[in-house]
Parts: structure tokens; sequence; C-alpha cells
């Protein structure tokens, strides 16, 4: 039965038809639909969008043409429209009547006949409304010059419901159409959209219309942009595309590396995906005042100035900050553009997959600015907030707006960005991953998807192709007990990865080892006020383990797949002194040793520390601060680990030591124990300062890890 808040223009009804609850609730002037999502018995085909701002009054008026075709027979049509006052609606040459419901952000036009399925039909909005000052929507912004005078421009922030405060329309992902965009301007600013300028046209009154190209994609009303402004650009070639960058005049100087990475990402990502990016251009916007990061607006990026402007003499890590978010957005332009989640609950395939490739991209097209650490530092961040039980699943169900916003958050990004590197980390060759996402976006490709259907192009056989060989190779050389972890057939990656996707969290795994024996087991770490684990939680989880006979090299690694409470690898040689498990860090979960585990990798940490990879020897920083707070390990063990740091080489493990070091600090001198933080100061703090200010290190690696010093309060020693 279809639900129906109460409300004024709403009350609960009968069970009724679509076409006779419109006609029995409009009769009676009540609102005809009573739910978030709009009905589907409508699709937009096109819009033809006319808009014309004032920058004096802050106003801006608007006509809105919509072409549809009717999918279910209907009485009424049902769309977005937020803070907009509509002059004029006609359809059919014929003026019609507009229902509004506000709390919901809702319009409808009902009418006394049927629109029968198949039936194209054209509805005709006019409207008008202010200029935002909440910088979403259609908003107005300024910026100051030099010489002290005051700039005015109009942009668009759209993400996530915001398309219906500038225009009328079907304001949901899954709702693709095509888009024709006209903009009316003053002579002294130029307009922009997400196509090439088709005609530009002198009105009356020096106004003048800038018509845009019909869009070659359909595309989600929140990705339309469209800015009046007075940028200046500079412009280059790849291969069919100019890639653009535009910024206030006097900072043109600063656009040279935003255009120069961008061209460079762009033809990576078109080689990457074997699809090329399908518009004709594609310009990259530096706003003054923004205020997200960035929006992967298709064909019209645009970008907070700090994270595109950067000066000829501008830092690694500044150069690092604008790289990052220009290579997430370009992945946009497939992960979210061209294949697009069907509803916010999915909003992961969107922000995770982009991050994904935010990292991968840079550690393949700009190795020189180490990446790769700052990757890692994002996982165990995205670890930190998961175990927090205000965290949710990755895919989660939205049912009201502002659950909508609530996805836009580290689960969906980093997290969602964490897993998948998981499921590439444990697929057998470099290229198995990167096939099953290029038939994603080929069968989607101008489509909406949810979970389930990427994971099933992902597991499909020909992806997998000689992964039963691979596998049984692998469980032929370690021999695994019937009742836990491996078999020589891969886990269904549908079922494996819903378990990480469906529930919130991740595993807390617990090694433990007798003689050539191992046992692992699997619990929900949970930081809670009494630290209890004990759930119902259940993940398939892909093993990676090392040891001391061979512990850094990829080829080292085994893999193994722990789908129960606990499961036993057995006959390990007893020569071998450690197990390291979670090989570089792929996996989305922290790891405790018992038995002496510890113990043993602390030890040989102590006598050489490149018998872990660094990303090994982070992880074993982090996780055992982690379990220190869960209660599992004591602090003095903490600070044993530590003493090996003076002996240090890379900066990842240095670096989270020092954030970690830094989260107790702080909380030490909330609570005033200045002697125990001088205490600390001496088994650790020494340890890794003495790191950080040698001089060998190149300066990428040097600035991060300073940024982590720290002033700790009390009686020096």
């Amino acid at each position: 039965m279809t639900e129906c808040t109460v409300h004024a223009l709403c009350r609960p009804v009968k069970l009724l038809t679509p076409t006779t609850w419109c006609m029995s609730l409009a009769a009676r002037g009540l609102f005809p639909w009573a739910q978030l999502r709009l009905p589907r018995s409508i699709r937009p085909l096109s819009y033809d969008l006319t808009l014309n701002p004032d920058l004096d009054s802050m106003t801006f008026t608007g006509r809105t043409i919509i072409h549809m075709s009717v999918l279910h027979n209907t009485k009424c049509i049902v769309l977005h429209s937020a803070y907009l006052n509509i002059t004029k609606a006609t359809f059919k040459a014929r003026g019609v009547t507009v229902l509004e419901y506000k709390p919901r952000e809702q319009i409808a036009v009902a009418f006394t006949e049927v629109l029968k399925t198949g039936q194209d039909c054209v509805l005709t909005l006019e409207y008008s409304a202010n200029l935002s000052h909440t910088y979403d929507g259609f908003y107005n912004s300024s910026y100051t010059e030099k010489d002290g005078s005051k700039r005015v421009l109009a942009a668009t922030q759209f993400e996530p419901l915001s398309a219906r405060k500038a225009f009328p329309c079907f304001d949901a992902p899954d709702f693709k159409a095509t888009f024709l965009i006209r903009i009316r301007r003053k002579p002294n600013h130029l307009s922009l959209s997400n196509m090439p300028k088709a005609k530009t046209t002198q009105l009356p009154n020096d106004v003048i219309e800038d018509e845009f190209e019909k869009t070659s994609v359909n595309m989600s009303t929140y990705l339309v942009a469209f800015i009046v402004a007075n940028f200046t650009h500079i412009s280059r070639n790849v291969s069919e595309t100019q890639v653009s960058v535009y910024s206030v005049p006097e900072k043109w100087e600063h656009t040279d590396y935003a255009l120069d990475t961008g061209c460079k990402l762009l033809e990576f990502y078109n080689g990457f995906f074997e699809i090329n990016y399908p518009l004709k251009k594609l310009d990259l916007v530096a706003i003054p005042d923004f205020l997200a990061g960035a929006m992967e607006n298709w064909g019209l990026i645009t970008f907070r100035e700090t994270s595109l402007l950067v000066g000829k003499q501008s830092s690694n890590l500044e150069k690092q900050v604008v790289a990052s978010v220009i290579a997430h957005e370009l992945a946009h332009q497939w992960f979210g553009n061209l294949v697009t989640m069907r509803w916010w609950n999915d909003l992961w395939l969107n922000e995770g997959f982009a991050t994904y490739m935010q990292y991968m991209s840079l550690q393949t097209v700009f190795p020189q600015l180490d990446i790769g650490n700052l990757f890692l530092a994002v996982r165990f961040r995205a670890l930190d907030k998961d175990a927090l039980n205000s965290s949710h699943a990755v895919s989660t169900e939205v049912n009201k707006p502002e659950q909508v916003e609530e996805m836009f958050d580290s689960v969906s990004y980093e997290k969602g960005a964490s897993i998948l590197l998981m499921l590439n980390a444990s697929l057998p060759g470099d290229q198995q991953f990167r096939k099953g996402i290029i038939q994603y976006l080929k069968e989607f490709s101008g489509l909406n998807t949810d979970t389930n259907d990427l994971w099933n192009i992902v597991g499909e056989p020909h992806v997998f192709q000689g992964i039963i060989i691979i596998l049984s190779w692998i469980c032929s050389t370690t021999q695994v007990s019937n009742s836990s972890l491996v078999s020589a057939q891969h886990p269904n990656v549908s079922e494996m990865m819903s378990s990480w996707t469906s529930q919130k969290g991740f595993p807390l795994v617990t090694v433990s080892r007798k003689g050539g024996q191992v046992t692992l087991t699997q619990e929900h770490f949970r930081l809670t006020s009494d630290n209890a684990t004990q759930t119902s939680s259940l993940w398939i989880i892909p093993v990676t383990y090392v040891t001391d006979n061979c512990s850094v090299a990829p080829e080292c690694r085994r893999t193994f797949y722990l789908k129960t409470k606990s499961g036993t690898l057995k006959e390990l040689p007893e020569s071998v002194k450690w197990v390291k498990v979670n090989y570089r860090n792929t996996g989305f979960y922290i790891t405790h040793y018992e038995d002496g585990g510890w113990a043993a990798l602390i030890d040989a940490l102590s006598h050489n520390v490149s018998v872990l990879t660094h990303e090994d020897r982070a992880s074993l920083v982090h996780n055992m601060f982690a379990l220190s707070r869960l209660g599992r390990v004591s602090f003095h063990q903490v600070l044993h680990l530590l003493k090996y740091m003076s002996n240090e080489t890379h900066t990842s493990p240095v670096t989270e030591a020092l954030l970690q070091l830094g989260v107790i600090y702080r909380l030490l001198d909330k609570r005033q124990e200045h002697r125990l933080v001088a205490r600390m100061k001496v088994h650790a703090h020494a340890h890794t300062l003495a790191y950080l200010y040698t001089d060998n290190k190149p300066h990428c690696c040097q600035t991060p890890a300073r940024c982590f010093h720290f002033e700790s309060p009390g009686p020096s020693l």
C-alpha cells in the first residue's frame, strides 16, 4: 500500500491506482503524491532551459520546457521545485494549475484526461527567484580585486538536491535527460555551461544570450551547471577535447599547473578506461567563494581556488592537494557522470570509485607526489571513523532529504575506496579488476546502477579467467583445514563484497599461533563506551599474510578467505618465527596478535626495519594504537613497539606514530597529566623526532611528517 504522511495537503487514502489517486486528491485541492521519491509514470527526455540572471538585483528569471514520455497511464505530473515562484505553466498550449508541497520540494500538475502510456508531451514552466546566498542552487558570489573594486558572479552547485532551486525538474539521479541551455548576460561577463557555446544573440537593452550545444549525453540534473562571471582562461587540446582552466583575471598565472595536470590525467583516464571522455570540452573553473572543495559537473568542473590554483613556487604538498582534487573530479566524468548510482543510498559507487581512482591515477601519472603514503593514511583514518558506533553501512537506506546529505562522509569516500583496493588486491593478476570496471562502464554507459550491478559484472566468469588455477596452486602450497578458510574456488564476489557494503564497521582479526597451527578469529571492531565487540556481524575477509621466510616482495603474499567466525591455517612450518597479516595494509580490517605474536614482530623490527614493507610497519603502529583504545594491548606494549622508530627509514610509519601520539598528548593535556606526558616524550617522541630531522629525505617526504610536531605542555625533563 502506498504510504501517505499526514499533513495539511495530504491525508491517508485507500489503495488507489496512480491515475485514480491523482484525480481524487487533485480534485479536492490536495497534493497528489505522498512520497519522497517521484512516481515512475513520467520520464523526462529533454530540457530546454533559458535563464536570465540579474547580478544587480541578485534575482533571476527562467523558462523550462520539459519534453516527457508517459511510461504508465496517469493524470498528474509530479516533479521538483524549491524557492521558485512559478508565474506561468502551459501544457498542450493551455494554461494549467500547479500545486506545490513545500516540505518535499515538489510540484504537481493534474489533468482531467488520462496521459496514456507511450504518449509524448511537453510542459512549459516560467518562474522567477532570488539568487541564493547559501552556495547551493543558482547562487551569487563576489570577490575583491587588487584595486579594491568588487566583482560579482553567479554560479551553480546542484549536488545533491539543489537543481530544483534553479529550474523545475525531475531532480533525482535516475531521471537522466539531455539539456539545451541558454544564458542571458551583460556584455562585460562571459557565461559557461556543460557544453560548448553554439551561438550568441544580441537582445534589446544591451543583453546577450548565449546558447550552448545540446548535451550529447543523457545526464542527471545534479550535473547541470552554468556560470556568469568575468573570468579569463588558458586552454589546450587532448585528443578531441579542449581542456580549459578559468580563473579571475588577476590569478591567471596560477593556472598552468592545473591545466598540465588536467590534460595528463584526462589522457590517462581515456586509456585506462578504454572509453574516451565523451564531451567536446572540459572546463576547470576556480571560483573565489565556493563552499565545496570541487564539483564534477559534466564538462564544467568547479573548484575552490585553493583546490585548483598554485603558483610556480608552490610546494609539492600544495601540488599534491591540487592534483588529488583534479584526479578525483576527472574520475567522476566516468564514475558518476557516465555511469550514475540509481539512488543516493549507493553514493559510494560515485565517490568511492572516484576516490580510489584518484590515488591510483596519481601513483601512475605523478609518482613524484608520493601519493601512496597519502592513501595509506586515508585508509587508517577511514578505519578510525568506521569504528565509531555512529558509523553506517556503505550502502544504506535513504528515505529523507537530510539522509541524502549525510551520505557525503568518510564511509562513502574513503571506506568505499578502501574496499575497492581490497577487492583489487584479492584478485589474481594485475588486470582482473581493471577488466571488470571497464566492462561495468561499457555495459552501463549512460545508465544508472546499484551496488549489485557492480559486483555481478566484476564477478562474471570472463573476468576471473585463470583464477581457479592460481588459487589451486596457493592451496597446494598452504594446506588448510576444511572447516575454515580456503577452497580452490574464489568466493562469490557479490557475496563477499556485500558483507562489506551492507553492514557497518569492519572486523578485528585475531591471530593465535600454536606451533605450526594458526587460528584466525573475526569479530566486529567497535569503539563504544564499554568497548564491546561481540556482535553477529560476519565478513568474508580476503586475509593476506607473509612470514619471515618471505615478507616484502609481492610474490611472498598468500591469500585465503575467512568466511566464518574462526578458521585454522594448519601446518605452517615450525621454523617460521612470525606471521604478519594484511600485507601492505590492503585489507580493511585491524589485526591483533596473541601468543607472543606481537613480541615476535617487534623483535624482528628491532633487528631490521626492512624485514617488512613500510606499509606493513605503519599498519602495525596504527593497529596497536587502535587495540590499546579497545583495551586489547597495554600502552606499555605500544611504547615498546615505537622504540624501533629511531631506525625507521620511511615517512609513513613515523607520521602515523606522531598522529596517534598527538591524540594522546592532547587527551593528557586536558587531564593535566603533565608528568605522564613528559615520560612519554622520553620513551617515544625522541625516537620519532630523530627520524624527522635527518637531512637525507626528499622535501615531499619531510613536509607531511613535520606537520605533526607537537607542543606538549608541562615541565620538561
